[in-house]
């Protein structure tokens, strides 16, 4: 099984972003991404209505690092501090060698090409230093976009689950995209 540790956070960097540990400093745009109904429209959580629903949310992500249950990182661009988006795993099966990645940008800067190039390094890392076997992605099947940016990254659909989880009420579908590992076959 993987000894998952994220006792030193892994701050990641590309050419354009920055990948840090959010903090109480990024409250205003987290409550931004997770009040925002569009972004979280294809994401089953309840949305954000007040910032001690972010505040709790940051402590229960960083306690949940601090025990390497979870990663989360905030995206930024270089030069500029300011959370765009998150990126992380927020399921780690270490006795699988698998995760499942999430992330969310806030409108203003989608279509740039910024989560393209941050699953990219985040995948990279995973790869390379948490040594995982494999990733997945699941999404709704109506979030075209984030269809094509798993495509981009050489994520493959597995599959197309009807009714496969229950939120707010009702059965929603879900598609999984995954990504293997091809340096460790």
């Amino acid at each position: 099984m993987l000894n998952i540790n994220f006792s030193t956070f892994p701050n990641l960097e590309t050419e354009r972003l920055k990948l840090r540990r959010a903090d109480l400093h990024d409250i205003n745009e987290l409550y931004a991404l997770r009040s925002d109904t569009e972004i979280m429209k294809y994401i089953p959580r309840p949305v954000a209505t007040t910032l001690d629903e972010i505040s709790e949310f940051i402590k229960l992500t960083d306690e949940k690092i601090n025990s390497s249950e979870l990663i989360n990182w905030a995206i930024t661009i270089k030069g500029n501090p300011k959370m765009i988006g998150t990126i992380g795993y927020y399921y780690i099966k270490p006795e699988h060698y698998r995760a499942e990645i999430g992330y969310m940008l806030l409108p203003e800067f989608q279509g740039r090409g910024y989560i393209t190039q941050a699953i990219a390094k985040v995948v990279n890392y995973d790869f390379t230093e948490m040594k995982l076997h494999s990733i997945e992605a699941v999404i709704d099947p109506e979030n075209f976009a984030s269809a094509k940016v798993l495509e981009k990254c050489n994520f493959n659909k597995e599959g197309h689950l009807k009714e496969s989880e229950f939120y707010n009420g009702k059965f929603i579908d879900t598609v999984i995209y995954s990504k293997l590992n091809e340096s460790v076959q």
